[in-house]
């Protein structure tokens, strides 16, 4: 179907041979497409299309009609393509869903001769003991909540967090001597029926898929000043399906966590108090976000009857989801939100209440604000159409496919990312 539109999208001409990367966030609610052009070590973005999910087609974040996901896509991006002027065929995609694990884990590694200096096959050796310890935590964690035996799961994303050769943090082990290396590597993991889904869409939309990213991972990692090596921050995306919430420490992604009410949600108990169809519901909802102007008396009370009776359940599946990373001695005092369903304002009300967060591990009052699509790092829009809190995901996205779209192995990419994430 892509390949035939092709024919009547006019390639820009260039002297150089242009590269354009393909950014595809897959929500419950909306697909968002974004085209972009690598220059450099940025991706400028030149096209941007969306289409609305129907009902059946996704549920709590993960495709449920692969069929109908294809043909929502396949509009997207055909508005996305169109708005550019090209076709891109590398494209990374986003997974969600409450059965995504992403969480560090820390491996202390006894070298036989502390003499040696550590060389590149040694490395490997200990990187792979981290993987494989948290491929195995993350199975037997699905596996108690599934009820599912030997449940298949993939290694999504990786990135180093930390590296100390006898307590001492370095920025490469590669050549030191000693005799305890500790390395501590964020790790997401999903079930290979969920990748394959995604993997089944991207084939049907006629796509070369060089990454599936964990969506709070894409995140978490694509907005703050992550250079200096002191940023944290708890970041709390609301899609259609899920709430995302990715932990950032000292520059490094300590976890991520997910669970399943999203705008969705909210928009069901307003249909049932407003007793309206669930796309009227919608509309209220969405109206109420930008300011409920346009709804009448009745309508806005129903809203904010409806909202304020779930957002309690939600801000409980934020403490749960918080309280569940106790690695780390305390929380970030800074929540930066994104996601279309940040756009409520009982969100930000409650996230600044007076008491949940006293039963958390915060040293203080957590501060909380949206993130921007300018904030997010080595992504440039050049249509002017990325300008809500609700497009920060795809342009996530955008930016963790400038890593993998040259083809790097995996072991090439992780060891890249060492090298740069622990000297930033």
């Amino acid at each position: 179907m892509r390949r035939l539109l092709e024919k009547f999208v006019r390639v820009r001409p260039r002297p150089e041979d242009p590269r354009y990367l393909l950014a595809l966030d897959i929500g419950t609610e909306f697909v968002k497409a974004l085209v972009g052009e690598i220059v450099g070590d940025h991706v400028e973005i030149i096209g941007v299309g969306r289409q609305r999910q129907r009902l059946t087609d996704m549920q709590g974040g993960t495709v449920t009609d692969i069929a109908g996901v294809v043909a929502n896509c396949d509009l997207a991006l055909r508005a996305a393509e169109k708005m550019s002027g090209v076709v891109a065929h590398e494209a990374v995609i986003g997974i969600a869903g409450e059965l995504v694990k992403g969480a560090s884990s820390v491996v202390h590694y006894k070298r036989a001769d502390p003499s040696q200096p550590i060389d590149m096959s040694e490395l490997h050796t200990i990187l792979d003991k981290v993987q494989h310890k948290a491929f195995e935590r993350a199975r037997e964690q699905l596996t108690w909540e599934t009820g599912y035996d030997d449940i298949d799961v993939k290694l999504v994303n990786t990135a180093i967090v930390d590296v100390q050769i006898d307590g001492y943090r370095v920025t490469n082990p590669v050549g030191f001597q000693g005799r305890d290396v500790s390395i501590q590597l964020f790790n997401a993991f999903a079930p290979m029926v969920h990748l394959g889904a995604l993997q089944s869409v991207a084939a049907d939309l006629d796509l070369n898929l060089v990454s599936i990213a964990a969506e709070p991972f894409a995140v978490a990692k694509s907005v703050g000043s992550q250079d200096e090596g002191e940023f944290s921050a708890i970041f709390i995306d609301i899609g259609g399906g899920t709430t995302d919430i990715a932990l950032v420490n000292n520059g490094g992604v300590e976890g991520t966590k997910m669970f399943a009410i999203g705008g969705r949600a909210f928009t069901k108990r307003i249909a049932q108090v407003a007793s309206v169809s669930f796309e009227k519901a919608e509309a209220m909802k969405i109206a109420y976000s930008e300011g409920g102007e346009k709804l009448s008396d009745r309508a806005l009370a129903a809203v904010e009857e409806a909202v304020d009776a779930d957002i309690k359940v939600w801000l409980s599946g934020v403490e749960l989801s918080l309280a569940e990373f106790d690695r780390v001695d305390h929380l970030p005092s800074r929540i930066l939100l994104c996601g279309g369903g940040t756009g409520l304002p009982q969100v930000i009300e409650a996230l600044e209440g007076q008491d949940w967060w006293r039963h958390l591990p915060f040293v203080r009052q957590p501060t909380v604000s949206h993130i921007s699509p300018s904030e997010v790092n080595r992504v440039v829009d050049k249509t002017g159409k990325l300008t809500s809190f609700a497009d920060i995901t795809p342009m996530g996205l955008a930016n963790i496919g400038l890593d993998t779209a040259g083809g790097e192995t995996a072991t090439e990419t992780l060891i890249k990312k060492l090298s740069r994430a622990i000297s930033n």
